[in-house]
């Protein structure tokens, strides 16, 4: 009992360091494109992928299998974790790609060597290590701890190096292996499926579980749309595709006839389709289903590739088709920056249907035993598998009972936080690019950004660059970890599935509607914009915020200028208008939003702009400032005040500029921890204001 239980729970916490190394490589090699918006060439690094190729050959094969080797590689993986602690990003993209290696090498030697009983317990850690993962993430609010923090990175590289102790010297590694040379391996086994196609059915499944379920929260903001109708929070409905994903996997230990299996796998084609084309709660619960599904499988796809005769080809395949699906992903939404770009523009759809055809095509042409009567051929081992599943499924459940009660406490303490707000006059809003919350140092820096947001005191703050669903980016949720850091009202959109990079909305006071819009963006990347209605305690004010097209796409910002001009000139009276147009002050579009949109500049002396602008109508403003990013990101925060006049039809604004705060009142000022008054660039790491601000406003008489 002690044995196959410490086997089953070291496992699993090596496959959850594994998945952790193969969800971190593609947004470390994504953030030199990111900076530079063109191929840098260090998308090279995803050459460690392929590390499987090495075992074609005989020698290396045989070399791998080695168990002194063989403990280097596990040893190599784990210590690679230690990467998120390196000086720069160059070395920990270095550093991290040795560790995808590593790590793939030793899952190619173990998947296919030792007895049936060793090789189930494996594969089943590594599927047992994806749902660690989800529930980890969890209890860090989207985020995977062995990346956000030095001290959970020790403790888990610390556990993971225990673990692959463990594993050397328990039999497994410590003695020869039983199958030591290409071949062996699946001699036990019932059936030898073809290696290719069952690589690139697994490689296939393994993208998707990584694209859509990545994290529990991706479902809800795939079928995201505006308040109040917007579908599922991501908490706590995250908890429904924990679930799915459990049951899925209970779902696994059924043997299925062969019509079953057919019309399981229509259901599975349905839900994806229904997730990709159905609105909020229909979309939502089709992506439940479709948990169901892919966990549903995986033992079995697992069970079939572990059974290829070749075992360095069906993974190479598998990795091939991984990276292929990986950067096609990344083609669909970057296609404006990248060679070939405009036929993968916004084909979602083809991937997702690629991937289904390559997993039905495998999951109804194999095998359909599950996966321990895959393995299970001697009499004497039954006991032992009985068991194993018995540790398994209490395992599995185990973790979803912890992941439960992870969102069950975030909840309850979010929903404390919500509507503390006191009744006011006056507001401050606020616009901020943040890249996905990655700063100049390639390190996702939420922790940051939730201190300088605080900081701000800003009552509604729009975040451009937020969508980091995407698994090139993180598979994490930004909105949703800030809104309950820092208690704050969420929105966001347009949704995933719509090949934007994101807007987030976060409102310390309650957001009575909002819709998501696609600008019209004929050649360009597609350009998000929300329209929203915001209840500063009785007092409604409108909210129109939005992400314009690049430089280079002239008619795409001239479409997007006239469509926010109708957004906003169809508003109420009351209106504040955040966004990034990349035009100077006076050009064509800003005169479009200015002209048509009815609304007035912040500061039109401020002819050192270029992308990011505050407007509005119907309110009375009272300061503008502009924060520097001190390389939390690439660009500043720009911050407005404004009160909400009594008496709508009868206001005067203040039309006077003052750079001394002593000349207004102190409930106004901004706060002085960013220092004062700064005319040019501020330069150093700290945020401070800067390029002539802050200032006030009063009225001349």
């Amino acid at each position: 009992m002690g044995a196959l239980w410490r086997a089953a729970v070291s496992e699993s916490l090596l496959g959850y360091i594994s998945w952790s190394l193969y969800h971190a490589l593609p947004p470390m090699i994504y953030y030199f494109p990111l900076q530079t918006l063109a191929l840098t060439g260090l998308e090279v690094f995803a050459v460690a992928f392929f590390s499987p190729v090495l075992l074609i050959i005989g020698l290396f094969w045989r070399l791998a299998n080695n168990k002194y080797v063989l403990a280097l590689l596990r040893l190599t993986t784990v210590g690679n974790l230690a990467s998120y602690q390196a000086p720069n990003a160059p070395i920990r993209l270095l550093i991290l790609s040795a560790g995808v290696s590593s790590s793939l090498l030793v899952q190619t030697v173990t998947w296919w060597s030792g007895n049936s009983l060793q090789r189930f317990i494996r594969i089943w850690g590594f599927i047992l290590g994806k749902i660690m993962l989800l529930v980890l993430r969890i209890w860090y609010t989207s985020l995977n701890p062995v990346w956000s923090s030095q001290a959970a990175n020790t403790v888990i590289l610390t556990l993971g190096c225990i673990a692959a102790v463990e594993r050397i010297y328990s039999g497994g590694d410590k003695k020869k292996q039983e199958a030591n040379n290409t071949g062996n391996g699946v001699r036990e086994t019932v059936s030898q499926p073809n290696w290719l196609l069952s690589g690139i059915a697994f490689g296939s499944l393994m993208f998707l579980t990584v694209w859509i379920f990545g994290e529990v929260s991706l479902i809800s903001r795939w079928a995201v749309s505006g308040h109040p109708h917007r579908g599922p929070d991501p908490n706590p409905y995250g908890g429904t595709v924990l679930l799915g994903l459990a049951h899925g996997l209970m779902l696994s230990f059924w043997s299925w006839s062969s019509v079953a299996n057919f019309a399981w796998f229509l259901i599975g084609i349905a839900s994806s389709a229904g997730l990709l084309y159905l609105q909020t709660w229909s979309a939502a619960v089709a992506g439940n289903i479709l948990a169901v599904f892919t966990m549903c499988v995986w033992p079995q796809l697992a069970g079939h590739f572990a059974s290829c005769l070749h075992p360095a080809k069906a993974m190479s395949a598998a990795m091939f088709a991984y990276v292929l699906e990986l950067f096609f992903c990344v083609w669909c939404t970057a296609y404006k920056f990248v060679p070939g770009g405009i036929y993968a523009r916004e084909s979602s759809h083809l991937l997702l249907g690629f991937i289904m055809l390559c997993i039905g095509l495998d999951f109804l042409t194999g095998s359909k035993k599950d996966l321990s009567s895959i393995f299970e051929v001697k009499s004497n081992q039954k006991p032992l598998f009985k068991r194993s599943k018995k540790y398994i499924k209490l395992l599995l459940w185990l973790f979803v009972g912890v992941g439960l009660l992870g969102l069950g406490l975030r909840y309850k303490a979010y929903e404390k936080k919500l509507g503390q707000g006191v009744p006011k006059r006056d507001f401050s809003a606020m616009i901020w690019p943040f890249r996905f919350a990655y700063d100049n140092e390639g390190w996702s820096n939420l922790e940051g950004s939730a201190n300088l947001l605080n900081q701000t005191g800003a009552d509604f703050i729009t975040i451009l660059e937020s969508d980091a669903s995407k698994p090139f980016i993180g598979n994490n949720d930004p909105t949703m970890w800030l809104g309950e850091r820092l208690g704050f009202y969420t929105d966001f959109g347009p949704s995933t599935r719509d090949h934007t990079w994101g807007i987030m909305a976060l409102s310390r006071y309650p957001i009575v509607k909002s819709t998501h819009h696609l600008l019209p963006s004929p050649e360009g990347e597609i350009a998000p914009a929300i329209s929203m209605t915001v209840n500063f305690t009785g007092k409604l004010v409108d909210f129109v915020v939005a992400h314009f097209g690049n430089e280079e796409e002239d008619l795409d910002r001239k479409l997007q200028a006239i469509a926010v001009s109708k957004l906003l000139k169809t508003s109420s009276k009351q209106i504040v208008f955040l966004g990034y147009i990349t035009s100077a002050p006076g050009s064509r579009d800003y005169t479009e939003l200015i002209k048509n949109g009815n609304v007035q500049d912040i500061d039109n002396t401020d002819r050192d702009r270029w992308c990011s602008y505050i407007m509005y109508r119907g309110l009375i403003r009272l300061g503008y400032a502009r924060i520097s990013h001190a390389g939390l990101s690439d660009s500043e925060v720009q911050m407005a005040k404004f009160r909400i006049p009594d008496d709508l039809d009868n206001y005067v604004d203040n039309d006077r500029i003052v750079t001394d705060p002593s000349q207004v009142p102190e409930d106004i000022h901004f706060n002085p921890r960013f220092g004062s008054y700064k005319d040019g660039h501020n330069y150093e790491l700290i945020h401070h204001f800067h390029m002539s601000t802050p200032k006030y406003f009063k009225q001349t008489n």
